[in-house]
C-alpha cells in the first residue's frame, strides 16, 4: 500500500534498506516503497542532505553514517552487543570463523554483530542484516524458542529457497526445530550460502527465555561441524550468565512479534 503521509513515505523509504541489501538504486528504493519514482526522487535527495541516506559515485544509494550512528544507540541491542563481544572475540580467537549474534525481528534473524577474518568463510551476512529463519543458524534457534504462534505463521507464510539444500518442506522443518528445542543446538549446511555450515546456541536471560543466538559459520564439513559444538555451547553458556547477571532480559530486544 502506497504510503499517505510524507512521514510513512520517508519510514518507506528507510524501511526499504531493511533487507540489509547495502546498495539500492533509486528506482529498487521506490519500488520497494511503493513510491512514484518523481517522489521517491525528491524524499531521497532530502535524505541525502539530511545524512541519513548516502549517494554513492555510482548513483546507489545506502544508509548514511548519521542513520547508522542513531540506529546504534538503540539501549537493548547495544547492551548485549557489548555483553557479548568478549565471548565472540574468545569465540574467533579460538577458530577464526565466523563469529555471529543474533535476535527475533519480525519474523526474521536480526544480526547485532559479526566478527571474521581473512580465513573466515564469505557470508551473506553483515550487521543490521535481516535474514530468515529457517536457513540459518541463529534463526533456527531463535524459531525453535520462539511463541508458538510465530513459528506457525513463518511455516504458514512459506519456506523460500535459497539453496539446493535448504528445507522448504514445513514438516522437515517441524521435525528440525523439536530437535534443537531437545538438544540446545541447531546446525545449517548450505542452507543459506553454498559452502557455508553452521552451528548455533540460545543465549538465554535470568527467566530461561532465550533473547538471542550465537552461532559459528564454517566452511568445514559435517564431521568437523560436529567438534565445534562444546565451543558454541560453552560461550552461549558463558554470555547467558553474563545477561542474567547484568540485564532483565525483557525478550524484545528485536520486537519478535
Amino acid at each position: 500500500m502506497t504510503p499517505s503521509t510524507v512521514t510513512g513515505k520517508v519510514m518507506a523509504i528507510l524501511g526499504a534498506f531493511a533487507a540489509g541489501d547495502g546498495r539500492l538504486t533509486l528506482t529498487e528504493v521506490c519500488r520497494r516503497a511503493d513510491l512514484a519514482l518523481a517522489t521517491g526522487h525528491r524524499l531521497v535527495a532530502e535524505l541525502v542532505g539530511g545524512g541519513l541516506l548516502e549517494r554513492l559515485d555510482d548513483g546507489t544509494y545506502r544508509v548514511g553514517v548519521k542513520l547508522w550512528h542513531i540506529g546504534a544507540q538503540a539501549h537493548a541491542a547495544t547492551d548485549l552487543r557489548d555483553l557479548a563481544l568478549p565471548h565472540m572475540e574468545d569465540l574467533y580467537e579460538a577458530t577464526h570463523e565466523n563469529v555471529q549474534l543474533a535476535v527475533l525481528r519480525e519474523g526474521k534473524a536480526l544480526y547485532l554483530e559479526r566478527l571474521r577474518g581473512p580465513r573466515s568463510v564469505p557470508v551473506v551476512t553483515r550487521v543490521g542484516t535481516e535474514l530468515p529463519l529457517h536457513a540459518t543458524g541463529v534463526g533456527k534457534v531463535l524459531l525453535a524458542f520462539a511463541p508458538e504462534a510465530l513459528r506457525e505463521r513463518v511455516l504458514a507464510e512459506g519456506l523460500a529457497k535459497h539453496t539446493a539444500r535448504t528445507i522448504t518442506d514445513p514438516v522437515r522443518l517441524r521435525e528440525c526445530l523439536v530437535e534443537v528445542r531437545r538438544t540446545g543446538v541447531a546446525t545449517t549446511s548450505a542452507e543459506m550460502t553454498a559452502g557455508a555450515h553452521s552451528v548455533a546456541a540460545p543465549v538465554r536471560d535470568t527467566h530461561g527465555t532465550v533473547v538471542a543466538a550465537l552461532s559459528l559459520v564454517t566452511g568445514r564439513r559435517t564431521a568437523d561441524l560436529r567438534r565445534l559444538v562444546p565451543t558454541v555451547t560453552t560461550a552461549a553458556r558463558a554470555l547467558s550468565r553474563d545477561v542474567a547477571q547484568h540485564w532483565s532480559g525483557s525478550g524484545d530486544i528485536g520486537g519478535g512479534e
